[in-house]
């Protein structure tokens, strides 16, 4: 049985994308980077794929927003995102992508990261990522969509990408607009009985929806 890392653990990169090492490739072989495929939205055909190591060609925006609400500590869901968000940095970095990080949690959504390069320093900010307070999702994904479209007019040529992790717990519900941009939604709840709300929230934002523990067995 593996045993999860705590909440305040030094974060591994899920198996997302394969070996993480060597430069970058220009064919398409080698191990498929799911997680960036999904940002891109379900693939339907072989050129749609995202290959481990492979520079991204045109410049790229990822947004992450993370719920880390005191809920996200129950049964180690945040651990288990920090290990995804490891992954994703690292691919993030071999692609050449910009990053954007919005944390919920507390009383309101907080701006980590405003679309800078990926880099080593993203690492000491994910270990003391930890969980606390309210669940400002709603707001955090309201101020994501009116930051992703003042950008996209000062950026038209940048390809946006957005990643939603959550549990879907909020205290109240709540009307979601869609994000200007492939959404993907990774569903952190992992309680005995789930309610499943994340995955309404992800038919809310049109978003690809997928559940954290599905990473661990795409290879």
């Amino acid at each position: 049985m593996r045993h999860a890392q705590a909440a305040d653990a030094r974060p591994r990169a899920g198996n997302l994308t394969g070996s993480t090492r060597g430069r970058p490739r220009a064919a398409e072989t080698g191990r498929i980077a799911w997680l960036a495929t999904l940002l891109k939205g379900r693939p339907r055909l072989r050129r749609e794929l995202c290959w481990q190591q492979r520079q991204a060609q045109a410049p790229e925006l990822w947004l992450v927003v993370v719920d880390a609400s005191a809920s996200t500590r129950r049964n180690q869901a945040l651990s288990q995102a920090k290990g995804l968000l490891a992954g994703l940095f690292d691919e993030a970095y071999r692609q050449r992508a910009r990053l954007a990080l919005l944390t919920a949690s507390g009383d309101k959504p907080q701006w980590q990261r405003h679309g800078l390069k990926a880099s080593a320093a993203l690492q000491p900010w994910l270990q003391a990522l930890g969980a606390g307070g309210g669940t400002p999702l709603p707001a955090a994904l309201e101020e994501a969509r009116h930051w992703l479209l003042a950008r996209s007019k000062r950026l038209p040529l940048e390809t946006q990408r957005c990643l939603v992790l959550t549990d879907g717990r909020l205290q109240q519900e709540a009307q979601l607009q869609p994000l200007p941009c492939n959404t993907l939604l990774v569903d952190m709840e992992m309680a005995a009985v789930r309610v499943g709300r994340a995955r309404q929230i992800a038919e809310q934002l049109h978003a690809e929806y997928r559940h954290i523990e599905q990473f661990s067995v795409l290879s």
